[in-house]
């Protein structure tokens, strides 16, 4: 009986060790039908022909954020609409490099074990949770942050309503009573 505890504990511990010991090497903004861009890149873009920008800020350690990019991110119809409707950007919540944006320069603060990104606390509003979604329109003001996880349905929806215009004529409640959904 001793041995088997023993077994079972070291094979428990063997796949611990594991987990914790293989990195996640894919870059978040290579792979997937969305058309990812760095923050600098959707501002440039979106000078050029107006568009909102939609920021998923995420960490490289947010589960959460790895199931969003898998199965909502991943979906084809939430993917043609982030590429149609916004410059889609992905933007690491504790990236370390600078990002200068509408004359400020946001910098990356280390603070307790991993530190956090200026920029995403202001698009936050320093409430630092991830996975959350930002959603600016056109002259660069925040139109919503949405914490949370979010499976590809509902993630459609609030999109549409954003990509869409619908947001600045019609009310959240009477969007959904005629919102079809494509799922």
């Amino acid at each position: 009986m001793r041995r088997i505890i023993f077994i079972a504990f070291g094979f428990v511990f063997l796949l611990l060790a594991t987990a914790m010991t293989v990195p996640d090497t894919r870059a978040p903004f290579e792979d997937g039908p969305v058309k990812w861009m760095s923050f600098e890149e959707a501002l440039k873009k979106s000078k050029a022909e107006k568009r909102p920008i939609f920021i998923d800020v995420y960490t490289d350690w947010c589960g959460w954020c790895k199931v969003m990019d898998k199965s909502t991110f991943s979906d084809p119809t939430v993917a043609k609409l982030l590429n149609d409707k916004f410059y889609a950007v992905k933007f690491n919540g504790e990236q370390k490099e600078d990002v200068i944006f509408d004359g400020t320069t946001f910098k990356f603060v280390p603070s307790g074990r991993n530190g956090y990104h200026q920029l995403a606390a202001a698009l936050l509003n320093n409430q630092l949770s991830y996975p959350t979604v930002v959603f600016l329109d056109e002259e660069f003001r925040m139109i919503q942050p949405l914490p949370g996880y979010r499976k590809a349905p509902e993630f459609h929806k609030i999109a549409q309503f954003i990509g869409e215009g619908y947001y600045k004529t019609v009310k959240w409640d009477d969007f959904q009573n005629q919102y079809k959904s494509p799922y």
